[in-house]
């Protein structure tokens, strides 16, 4: 069992990933550098939810096996996608 203070510096870590995003949203970068923001944002928002299921949805204590099941799940997840998205374009 993770300790309170574990807990309480992941979900510290989670509040200030959600702030950076709110004033990456709120202060206008996102009109100067697009693409730069988009992409700061998209890596703040994986690593809040790699962290949100890993420690609070305890999924850092299950099999390995379990975990590629879900990569290999991402990666058609991903692939399906970019196909539909391919397609309206």
């Amino acid at each position: 069992m993770a300790s309170t203070r574990l807990y309480t510096v992941i979900f510290v870590t989670l509040m200030a990933f959600s702030t950076a995003q709110a004033l990456f949203e709120f202060t206008g970068i996102l009109d100067r550098a697009y693409w730069f923001a988009l992409g700061v944002i998209m890596v703040l928002s994986t690593i809040k939810a790699t962290l949100v299921a890993g420690y609070f949805q305890h999924l850092v204590h299950e099999p390995r096996s379990i975990t590629y099941l879900i990569a290999g799940a991402l990666v058609g997840v991903l692939a399906l996608t970019a196909g539909a998205a391919y397609s309206i374009l």
